[in-house]
């Protein structure tokens, strides 16, 4: 039963679409939050972004969560913080993001489908007019 109020605590995330979340990262109100492991922050990452990974490993034989996350966000991050919580698909981030609500960070959205939507929304608007019609 515990699983079930879990599952629904997560469905409930608050979240941001890739367009949403970089026009609050440019207004310069929200911080970026990348949850993934440091390997992957450091092959690249949303400008400004700060990483804390949820999970300390992620091997064929399971995923091993930071039992110290919510202390390591508390410890760059008060409470009242405006944070969009990215991972590379936004599964991760959406768990996280669950957490973070949980800890009283009410400002805390997922970013839905991760860093890959961010990168997307962002190829987007490169594009000329001509080609986005």
């Amino acid at each position: 039963m515990a699983s079930a109020g879990k599952e629904e605590q997560v469905s409930a995330t608050p979240t941001v679409d890739a367009g949403q979340a970089r026009a609050l990262l440019s207004s310069g109100g929200h911080a970026y939050l990348d949850v993934r492991l440091p390997e992957d922050f450091e092959n690249d990452h949303a400008a400004g972004a700060v990483n804390v990974s949820y999970y300390l490993a992620v091997t064929p034989q399971g995923k091993e969560k930071n039992p110290k996350f919510v202390e390591e966000v508390g410890a760059l991050y008060g409470k009242e913080q405006h944070l969009v919580v990215g991972c590379r698909t936004g599964v991760r981030s959406k768990l996280a993001t669950a957490d973070l609500v949980n800890a009283g960070y009410e400002n805390a959205r997922s970013l839905q489908g991760g860093y890959l939507a961010f990168l997307q929304s962002a190829a987007a608007d490169q594009q000329p007019a001509a080609e986005q019609e």
